[in-house]
């Protein structure tokens, strides 16, 4: 549920044990992370001890993740307007990790934000409307995430710390340490939490920001493609197999974008990533990310 300082908070059978790893996990280079199911042992006395790291489904980097369900990207309507191409590469870092990706408007109060919402529908992407009076939009997606371990990004000034009071009314009792939780100010310490509330698990993360989604998670090239959700009934349909969807002739992608089955951002997005790794060999992506 938490690391800091070397000790490691696990959650087992409705209680919180504080842990050591097993200097076995030093020697190996893998250290436990916050969302890693984890086998323990409980001495008379002295300090728990982790002693397994069970298999994982899928890990971030930074923020130190694992076994995320859903990555919630959240932009506004306005102040900060939308930065598809951001966005994007969330989206496709969550479908590359085996995570959902969820879609939040916020500021929707302040400018309709039906435009941006229907972009990422038409991807196949969940998307939720929401502003501070809208309470059926902020229970669905309370509803959504119930049972399930979220993690919340965005950039700065989109409403990430407003939403999550929104969504958990408890916090609003605990304003100021939240702000200072969700990483405002530049010198927030780095603790990576997961905290429960209504039967959600968030992971609250200071600093987690789309800049390090971005250098940290990269996409291989062969596997871009297939991060677009909206590309998957065409990928196969192409003239050719070695097919990039850039500018290839007989593109069944592109085909599908000039007669607006996919839309014009999202396919810009996919050309700029691809752009940014295709002369990088698959080897060094994973030594990067």
């Amino acid at each position: 549920m938490k690391s800091i300082g070397g000790f490691y908070y696990v959650r087992c059978d409705g209680k919180m044990y504080e842990c050591k790893a097993r200097g076995s996990f030093r020697k190996s280079g893998s250290s436990p992370i916050v969302g890693d199911n984890v086998t323990i042992t409980v001495p008379d006395d002295g300090f728990a001890a982790i002693e397994a790291i069970l298999p994982r489904r899928n890990k971030l980097k930074r923020p130190a993740l694992a076994n995320i369900d859903m990555l919630v990207i959240v932009c506004s309507t306005v102040d900060p307007l939308p930065n598809y191409t951001i966005i994007d590469k969330m989206t496709a870092v969550a479908v590359n990790n085996e995570m959902t990706p969820v879609v939040v408007v916020s500021k929707n109060d302040l400018q309709n934000g039906e435009e941006i919402a229907e972009i990422y529908r038409n991807a196949g992407i969940d998307v939720f409307l929401c502003s501070p009076d809208e309470t059926d939009e902020i229970n669905r997606l309370k509803n959504f995430l119930t049972n399930k371990i979220s993690a919340f990004t965005g950039n700065s000034g989109v409403g990430k710390s407003t939403l999550l009071n929104a969504l958990f009314p408890r916090l609003k009792l605990e304003t100021g340490v939240i702000s200072q939780k969700l990483g405002r100010g530049k010198h927030t310490t780095r603790v990576v939490e997961l905290f429960e509330y209504d039967n959600c698990l968030v992971a609250d993360t200071p600093g987690f920001s789309t800049v390090d989604l971005q250098r940290y998670e990269m996409i291989d090239k062969t596997q871009l493609q297939y991060c677009f959700p909206e590309f998957k009934e065409y990928l196969f349909q192409c003239q050719f197999t070695s097919c990039a969807h850039i500018c290839e002739k007989g593109c069944s992608v592109l085909e599908a974008l000039n007669n607006g089955k996919i839309e014009k951002t999202r396919h810009q997005s996919y050309v700029s990533m691809y752009n940014e790794v295709k002369d990088i060999k698959s080897w060094q992506v994973s030594t990067r990310s």
